[in-house]
């Protein structure tokens, strides 16, 4: 039984996959409800940064990162329907990612959407943008503006 299958892309060229590996979103991204199966690509060895690259849109690839990298407390509530969509009980394996937005040479502004996780069920590989109504977890969480505030302009 074939389960390989390769996609080009912009960003990566082209990509062999298998398509068990495949992450589908019956819903599709805010914004992109076109684009429902994804697959999770890793940045660079040791990187905490993934790809969410589209496997129908070759064009299409999201930063993500595991929020707790940059937020070790992230923790919003799930809605029920959202894990019985989903699947997810207390046991199921799962991942978490927020999507990063880095300004083309600006990598200390960079921020994630913790108001927009993604789930992802890693026994069935289904997956949703949840959209967090708690003020705790903004749009554009500014990863790095604790750390500036301390300093001042040469």
């Amino acid at each position: 039984m074939m389960t390989s299958d390769a996609i080009e892309t912009t960003r990566f060229g082209s990509v062999a996959f298998d398509v068990r590996d495949v992450v589908t979103l019956d819903e599709g991204f805010l914004g992109f409800p076109d684009a429902k199966r994804f697959i999770v690509l890793q940045h660079k060895e040791g990187s905490p940064f993934c790809w969410l690259q589209s496997v129908d849109a070759g064009d299409l690839a999201f930063l993500v990162i595991d929020p707790g990298h940059y937020v070790p407390d992230y923790a919003p509530d799930m809605p029920v329907d959202v894990a019985k969509q989903l699947e997810l009980d207390e046991e199921t394996p799962r991942l978490v990612y927020t999507i990063v937005t880095i300004p083309k040479g600006q990598p200390d502004d960079m921020t994630l959407n913790l108001a927009g996780p993604i789930l992802i069920n890693l026994e069935n590989r289904l997956a949703k943008q949840v959209v967090v109504e708690d003020h705790r977890y903004p749009i554009r969480y500014k990863v790095f503006s604790q750390e500036k505030q301390g300093h001042s302009a040469a």
